[in-house]
């Protein structure tokens, strides 16, 4: 079988941990930040881990984890 491609923007965006899971960064965080509020801010600070029902999307993207 052929070697796998890797989704060059699913490299950038995604990052696994030791145990497997995904983990991401949050959205809405680039600009525009002056009408956004405060507790939005402060949730989307640091990286969480993706949804279950995302992983299996996201693992396509990434074959060799």
């Amino acid at each position: 079988m052929p070697k796998l491609k890797t989704k060059s923007s699913a490299k950038k965006r995604f990052s696994v941990t030791s145990t497997g899971k995904i983990k991401k960064n949050a959205a809405f965080k680039r600009h525009l930040l002056f009408n956004k509020g405060t507790k939005m801010k402060r949730h989307a600070r640091g990286t969480s881990l993706l949804n279950e029902s995302d992983v299996q999307i996201v693992k396509k993207f990434l074959p060799y984890l």
